[in-house]
């Protein structure tokens, strides 16, 4: 009988073919993505902060690890890292910075109350979602001090709210939350669990896997890099940024419901939201007697209600063990500053910087002289290959100003926008859906149409043999 392998190997190929078309999308599309960069905003909860800071704790609460205060009542924290399942929809993202409630002081010196809420992160598993914290907490009565890492602090209500096929940023706004009771515990005993916790909002930028690897071979030196080599010479320096927050108060205010203002950076600047990065920084270094003279790129500018304040062509001077920042020409704030080159870098981390009389008069007398001020932070790279210090990523969904919503991807299931992601495809995945049903009938039909020739031409064959030899 004559052998089908020709119709066998017609539909393996075919089947190869669609294949070949449809695993690399599957693959493609299952592909899990980097969280990196973003921020997370929370208030933990606003009637505690005022409890704190009244007439009863008299306490107070400040900022750690480069946290940030945005709108009347929120912590900002930073720099997103993590992982996003678009689709599941499965999402885990940590974020950096805390902080440290304090109050009823005792005659000792002590705090009766005394509550750290340090490095926040947010896992959404199959449609539920849970708040983490490290928490280290003084409990009530006994005063006992525990310490717990990555601690279920909330629960997030996600009704209604579908995470598949999102594209980035991913945001989540105003997520109601609710105190576990793990989260009570560690909470020190001040709330029962169930209690209503500040609504929860993110947004963090996700980014794929490279389409190709990276290459190996070192890049040919061009005429930048041996420019900064000489900047890096005795004198000069390759590159410098100065931080600094002007003063958190300030920023309070600017956004806060009596200025009803913004800010906004420009030409090179950064908001790391507890400071302002202002990059590019040229001038001269000497080693030898510990001096600097610097200038810098960027530009910060807040307005409100009768306001209009613009720090631009900021420099930084350092001479016998002083520094003084200055904007526009006018200096502003003075901080205590020794400069010494530790591998390949010089560096000042959160001087405490005062307010000068020509600052008190950029500020219309909010502040008068001597007034603290936000610290300054320096960092200058006197050999080439060294690295700036990294400033807080806020990611690119988020504003300066609270007033301007960033976009959101996350729509509710019910619209049908969302139902057509959750699905798991889109326009090319049904494409190439249809394009497989459509090439695996054609392989059918061939398959049975060449059986059929077979069998025509194996019973003529019979009819001419009738021994069947």
């Amino acid at each position: 009988m004559p052998s089908s392998r020709p119709a066998r190997v017609l539909v393996l190929a075919v089947l190869a073919a669609v294949l070949g078309v449809l695993l690399p999308a599957a693959a493609a599309h299952a592909a899990e993505r980097t969280v990196r960069g973003g921020r997370l905003d929370w208030g933990i909860k606003s009637s505690f902060q005022s409890y704190v800071t009244g007439p009863v704790a008299h306490g107070s609460w400040s900022l750690t690890g480069g946290a940030a205060t945005v709108g009347g009542s929120r912590f900002r924290f930073h720099s997103a890292t993590g992982a996003y399942d678009p689709d599941s929809g499965d999402f885990r993202s940590a974020f950096s910075g805390g902080v440290h409630f304090t109050g009823h002081p005792k005659p000792d010196g002590t705090d009766e109350l005394d509550l750290a809420i340090a490095r926040p992160s947010v896992r959404i598993d199959s449609g539920r979602g849970t708040l983490y914290a490290d928490m280290t907490s003084k409990a009530k009565g006994s005063g006992q001090v525990t310490t717990r890492s990555q601690v279920p602090l909330a629960s997030l209500a996600l009704a209604g709210i579908d995470l598949k096929g999102g594209s980035t940023p991913i945001a989540l706004d105003n997520i109601p939350a609710t105190l576990t009771s793990q989260g009570a515990e560690a909470f020190a005993g001040y709330y029962p669990a169930g209690t209503a916790l500040d609504p929860v909002s993110l947004s963090v930028d996700t980014e794929g896997a490279p389409d190709r690897p990276v290459a190996s071979n070192p890049p040919t030196p061009s005429a930048s890099s041996s420019s900064e080599a000489e900047a890096g010479a005795p004198g000069g320096f390759a590159d410098a940024a100065v931080d600094w927050g002007v003063r958190r108060t300030f920023r309070e205010y600017v956004d806060g419901p009596v200025a009803q203002g913004r800010w906004t950076v420009s030409a090179g600047a950064r908001d790391g939201g507890a400071l302002f990065r202002f990059p590019s920084g040229k001038g001269a270094y000497d080693e030898r007697k510990g001096t600097l003279d610097a200038a810098f790129a960027g530009a910060v500018r807040f307005t409100g209600k009768q306001l209009d304040i613009t720090l631009d062509r900021v420099a930084v001077k350092v001479a016998d063990g002083a520094g003084t920042l200055s904007a526009g020409g006018r200096p502003l704030v003075t901080f205590p500053a020794r400069l010494a080159a530790k591998d390949g870098l010089v560096s000042i981390a959160e001087a405490p910087a005062k307010l000068t009389a020509e600052g008190a008069g950029l500020f219309g007398g909010m502040y008068p002289a001597g007034t603290e001020m936000d610290p300054v932070s320096l960092a200058v790279a006197v050999d080439p290959k060294a690295k700036l210090p990294a400033l807080p990523d806020l990611g690119s969904g988020a504003s300066a100003s609270p007033q301007a919503p960033s976009p959101s991807p996350v729509r509710p299931a019910a619209e049908p926008a969302a139902q057509a992601t959750s699905s798991g495809g889109g326009p090319g995945a049904v494409a190439y859906a249809g394009m497989g049903v459509a090439v695996l009938a054609a392989a059918g039909a061939a398959f049975v149409r060449v059986r059929r020739r077979r069998a025509a031409a194996a019973e003529a064959a019979a009819a001419d043999d009738p021994a069947g030899d």
